[in-house]
Formats: structure tokens, C-alpha cells, sequence
């Protein structure tokens, strides 16, 4: 299903598509912001010296992208910008905290965060840029969900944040994902599913949204299994809901992505541009990917 607001009165797109999986839910959502979302600036689009914009205005829209099951195969679509490389790094980025060491905000040249530094180790402070701002102790987020899903499965306050309010806004590059929450439910035959929802305020539709939603995923997978260990029983994966406040593809990338919508649009069968996460070729990549991060804990660091 997809369905979209009218883009000429001011209102932003609501744009609502469902997946068997994550190549699906991708490939529906970035078709239909192509055709229906809105045409609107962004704060990165380039200029010239006169102060004219060299960039053209980005489509954009907010997404609501329904995934009935993210590890449903073929689970990795193979026209997203970059491959299972890059997939296997993010993944360990995300879920593992391999790159955390690269966190510093008072160094231009690291980070002033990621994602799992946020979830695993969310520490409230009053300046990111200042490591001697008062601020609370270091917060494990996702072993909280855990002990509180495990607790009452039923719970709605299963949640994790990202965003410091005091702090974020006067940085340059603030966390695009809000918020995780994770809730239980049984099926027919009583056995209990771990769904997910993340809310992102902002997203690269074309370039960022099918990397995030890999790991993500994963950590759902991760958190799963720790509720599994500590209640005794199977918790499965149930779906993931992703939402999307501003999804967007930018006008400075339209010329990249312009064939591969004319693929997508040509030839409806997303089957036809995806892989199986197990296929010998896609599993060869993510050993490749696995030793080069043994050997080097920055491997990737410059892309």
C-alpha cells in the first residue's frame, strides 16, 4: 500500500508502504518519495559564489515503512549505495560499538557520537563539546529494554533515546535516529514476538535509510535473544516499523539515482535486484569485512 498527501498545499507527504521485507519496504519507499514527495530545500544544498543554488531542491516526505519480517530473504538489496562490506561494518558499528573509540567532540576529526555509544552507554550532558560538563552517569539503554521486556512482556515503556535536548542542537551534525521501542506480542500459538519501532527526524532515503534499517534490525534480533536467555523461552522476531519525519533524496545526487529508479520502475520484481544474506558470494564479502576489522579497528574510518 502506498498512499500520499497533496504536495501543493503546504502539507507534508505522508507516505505509507509495506514490505515482506527490507529490499521491498526500501524499494517501495524510495519509488514512491521520488513520485509524490514534495520538492523542498535543504540546509546542505550547494551554492555558488553569487549565492545561487547550484543543487536542485530534494524530494522528501515523511515514511512510514511497515517491514513484515526484516530477516525474510532475500534480506539485502543490491542497488542501495555500497555493498555487504559496508553493510558488515555498519552492522558491527551499530550493534557492537567497534567505532566508539572514534567518539570525541572536541576533536573536529572524530565524532560526536554513534549510535551505540547513545543506546548502550547514553550519558546526559549540558555541552557534548565539553567532556567537563556536568553531566549523569553513563545510561545502558538496551539492557534496561531487556530486564523490562523480560519483566512484563507486555510493557509499553520498553524504550531507548538518542537525543540530549540541552546538547544536540548546537552541534553540526545531530543524531538523525530519535528513538527505539520495542514491545512483545504472542501469536496464535502463544509464542511471543519482539516487534520494533524506530523514529528517525530526518533520513537519506536513498544513501543512509537501508544501512540503518540492516543493523537495527540486528540489535532487534540482539535484544531478542538476550530477553530469550533471560526468561527461559524463545523470543522471536516479530516486525519492524520504521518512521521517517523528513525521508529525502537529494537533488545533489539526482543524476545517481535517476537510472536506478528507472530500473526499479522498469522491471517491478525487486527480487530481481536483491540478495540472499547467505549466499556464498554476500558471505564471503562479510568475512572479508570481519578480518580487515581484526587486523584494523579503523578500517573504513575515511568512508
Amino acid at each position: 500500500m502506498v498512499s500520499a498527501a497533496n504536495t501543493g498545499d503546504g502539507r507534508i507527504p505522508v507516505i505509507m508502504v509495506s514490505g515482506a521485507n527490507l529490499p521491498e519496504a526500501w524499494e517501495k519507499a524510495v519509488i514512491a518519495t521520488w513520485e509524490r514527495g514534495a520538492t523542498i530545500r535543504t540546509e546542505y544544498d550547494r551554492k555558488d559564489k553569487a549565492g545561487n543554488f547550484i543543487d536542485p531542491p530534494s524530494r522528501d516526505a515523511t515514511v512510514i515503512a511497515d517491514v513484515n519480517d526484516p530477516f525474510a530473504e532475500p534480506r539485502i538489496h543490491k542497488n542501495f549505495p555500497g555493498g555487504p562490506e559496508e553493510l558488515e561494518v555498519y552492522r558491527q558499528e551499530v550493534v557492537k560499538g567497534i567505532h566508539d573509540h572514534w567518539v570525541d567532540p572536541t576533536d573536529p576529526d572524530k565524532w560526536p557520537y554513534t549510535y551505540h555509544q547513545r543506546m548502550f552507554s547514553y550519558r546526559a550532558t549540558t555541552d557534548v563539546n565539553a567532556p567537563d560538563a556536568p553531566s549523569l552517569p553513563p545510561f545502558d539503554q538496551i539492557e534496561y529494554v531487556v530486564e523490562k521486556c523480560a519483566a512484563t512482556h507486555y510493557t509499553r515503556r520498553a524504550q531507548a533515546i538518542t537525543w540530549i535536548p540541552n546538547a544536540d542542537p548546537q552541534t553540526d551534525d545531530p543524531p538523525c535516529l530519535q528513538r527505539l521501542w520495542f514491545r512483545i506480542l504472542k501469536d496464535d500459538a502463544g509464542r511471543p514476538l519482539l516487534n520494533l519501532n524506530t523514529h528517525w527526524r530526518s533520513r537519506d532515503g536513498y544513501k543512509a535509510w537501508f544501512m540503518n534499517a540492516f543493523a537495527l534490525t540486528d540489535l532487534q534480533r540482539l535484544v531478542a535473544q538476550r530477553i530469550s536467555e533471560k526468561v527461559g523461552e524463545e523470543v522471536k522476531v516479530g516486525r519492524y516499523l520504521d518512521i521517517s519525519d523528513s525521508f529525502h533524496i537529494y537533488g545533489s545526487y539526482f543524476g545517481e539515482f535517476e537510472p536506478e529508479f528507472e530500473k526499479m520502475k522498469r522491471n517491478p520484481d525487486y527480487t530481481a535486484r536483491a540478495w540472499r544474506s547467505d549466499h556464498p558470494a554476500v558471505r564471503m564479502m562479510f568475512e572479508e569485512a570481519r578480518r580487515k576489522l581484526a587486523d584494523d579497528p579503523d578500517y573504513m574510518r575515511s568512508k
